[in-house]
């Protein structure tokens, strides 16, 4: 979650080779071109050309990246240069588009995101959706759709770190949450791609019991189909202090959507339990700090991968574009090679 701090900041190894030969580099060690600052990043293919979209900040709301090899990265324009009407008053002091996802569903891409102000929970998730991600075709331009869900002080929950996802049953549904009491489900129209019922109590996924009056550090989540299960992915702890920052991605599974979600060893994620998935990598090096905000891409060809961010060492602490494959193990769980 949150804004861009001002400072700016293909394939997994496939383990050991025999004698005294290096494993292969890795995808995020293969990476090149325009990798800071990403913050939140989401990814998405279109034809041959794959597409990350991440926090946008002043007048550069969400910004883009493409790639027709998931390696080498060019920096687009923003997709926006000024907030909504609707989001400027239904969010005094907001400046950005915070922490997108983006999902092609009945012929058009919908790109759902936040806006909010640092700390606060007086925040919203709208949606713009759009038939092509391509710039340069005919048809391409995004549609405001308005409001989808909103929190205020009074809310228990904080709307914004939204994921999309279509369960087995062909079901809609919206996971959101950032500190407060947590991860959140609502029900969404297919048709609107909004609420289904706005006045329905939103199921409760994960959340971190602190002591009284500290902050509940939990947010990003992602749901994943895979199998029999359903794969939860969320954020602990402190994003978006460089270098220090803390953050790292858990995940639990349930067969439903709607939980529980457990970890490998059965600890609750409504109890701030899980299974560890993104720590800081290349600890050898210590140069990427704070991994997290993970998103989701499965390609063509079956392969997955995760996009996620962390804060580079060598780049003032800027936050930094990460991909990696994703390997299942025979158990069922998701392990990234990164």
């Amino acid at each position: 979650m949150g804004p861009i701090l001002p400072w700016l900041a293909m394939f997994a190894a496939q383990g050991a080779v025999a004698g005294n030969a290096e494993a292969a580099p890795t995808l995020n060690e293969r990476l090149t071109g325009d990798l800071v600052p990403t913050h939140d990043p989401v990814i998405a293919r279109e034809g041959d050309t794959y597409r990350v979209f991440s926090t946008g900040h002043d007048t550069r709301l969400i910004e883009t990246r493409s790639s027709s090899d998931l390696i080498h990265w060019v920096a687009g324009e923003p997709l926006f240069r000024a907030l909504p009407q609707w989001a400027k008053t239904a969010v005094p002091g907001a400046e950005g588009m915070w922490a997108p996802d983006i999902a092609f569903v009945n012929g058009r891409w919908r790109l759902y995101y936040s806006v909010s102000t640092f700390g606060s929970n007086r925040s919203a998730i709208g949606l713009f959706t759009s038939p092509t991600l391509d710039p340069k075709t005919g048809d391409y331009g995004w549609r405001d759709e308005g409001l989808v869900v909103r929190s205020s002080p009074d809310s228990d929950f904080n709307a914004i770190d939204p994921n999309f996802v279509i369960d087995r049953e062909g079901r809609h549904w919206l996971a959101l949450g950032s500190f407060w009491t947590g991860i959140k489900l609502f029900p969404v129209d297919p048709a609107t791609g909004k609420l289904l019922d706005p006045a329905q109590k939103p199921y409760s996924l994960a959340k971190r019991p602190v002591p009284q009056g500290a902050p509940d550090p939990i947010e990003a989540p992602f749901i994943v189909s895979h199998g029999e299960y359903y794969y939860l992915f969320a954020s602990y702890d402190y994003c978006c202090k460089g270098v220090n920052s803390t953050y790292y991605a858990v995940v639990g599974r349930s067969r439903e959507i709607t939980g529980p979600y457990l970890g490998k060893d059965g600890s609750a994620m409504l109890e701030g339990g899980g299974t560890v998935f993104l720590r800081a990598d290349l600890n050898e090096r210590q140069r990427f700090r704070g991994p997290g905000h993970t998103g989701w891409l499965k390609d063509a060809d079956g392969r997955e991968y995760v996009v996620y961010h962390a804060y580079d060492r060598e780049k003032q602490g800027a936050p930094a574009l990460r991909i990696a494959p994703i390997h299942w193990t025979a158990d069922g769980w998701p392990v990234a090679d990164y």
